[in-house]
C-alpha cells in the first residue's frame, strides 16, 4: 500500500510524540502497519507518502536513485538571478555542497489554505514564492540552501514527489494511490 498525505503545519512526520501534546500522523486516522517514506519537518507541509512496504524506502529516498522532489517555497525578499543560480549550482551546508537543483520564480502565488497560525508579516520586507526541485533530502535543506543564499524559507510546502502532485488534497487527508499513481512515484 503506498498513500499519499498532505502533511499539515505544526504535525510530526511520525507517529509517536516527542514531548507532550505534540501533533503526530496518528491524529490523521492512517491505516495500521504504514510508515512515513521520508520526512517533512513539524514546520513544513505538503506531500508526504506512507508505506506499509519497507523495500519502497530505498527505493524512493537513496540519492544515487536521484528522485525528485518539488517544493513550493516563500522567502524573505526577491532572490535575483544570482541568488537562484546559486541554489542551482549548490549551496555549502555543514562543509558539504548540495546536488544541483532546479530553482525559479514561481509566476503566481500558490493557492494554498492559510496557514494557521499566519506567516509572520514585516510590513517592510517583500516576500517572494520560488520553486525548487531537489533529488536529495538532508534535514531542513531547503530552508538551509534559502537562509544561505540570503533569503529565508517563511513557509515551505512540498508539492510533488517524482511526478505524483499534490493536487487538491486538503491539509490532514490522505487517499491510497492508484497504480498508475504509484508508476508515476517509484524510479525505474
Amino acid at each position: 500500500m503506498l498513500i499519499a498525505l498532505n502533511k499539515p503545519f505544526d504535525l510530526l512526520s511520525q507517529f509517536t510524540q516527542e514531548a507532550a501534546g505534540q501533533r503526530t500522523l496518528a491524529e490523521c486516522g492512517l491505516p495500521p502497519r504504514v510508515y512515513p517514506v521520508g520526512r517533512l519537518d513539524r514546520d513544513s507541509e505538503g506531500l508526504l507518502l506512507l508505506s506499509d512496504e519497507k523495500t519502497l524506502v530505498d527505493r524512493l529516498l537513496n540519492p544515487r536513485h536521484e528522485h525528485p522532489r518539488t517544493y513550493q517555497v516563500q522567502v524573505e525578499q526577491i532572490p535575483d538571478e544570482a541568488a537562484l543560480e546559486q541554489l542551482r549550482r549548490g549551496v555549502l551546508i555543514e562543509g558539504k555542497l548540495t546536488r544541483p537543483c532546479r530553482a525559479w520564480h514561481l509566476e503566481k502565488d500558490p493557492d494554498f489554505p492559510p496557514r494557521v497560525p499566519p506567516i509572520r508579516v514585516r510590513l517592510n520586507v517583500p516576500v517572494c514564492w520560488i520553486g525548487l526541485e531537489l533529488t536529495e533530502g538532508r534535514n531542513r535543506q531547503v530552508r538551509r540552501m534559502t537562509a544561505k543564499v540570503g533569503h529565508p524559507t517563511l513557509r515551505l510546502v512540498r508539492v510533488k514527489i517524482g511526478g505524483l502532485e499534490l493536487g487538491t488534497l486538503a491539509p490532514g487527508q490522505w487517499r491510497e494511490l492508484t497504480g498508475a499513481e504509484r508508476r508515476t512515484v517509484l524510479p525505474s
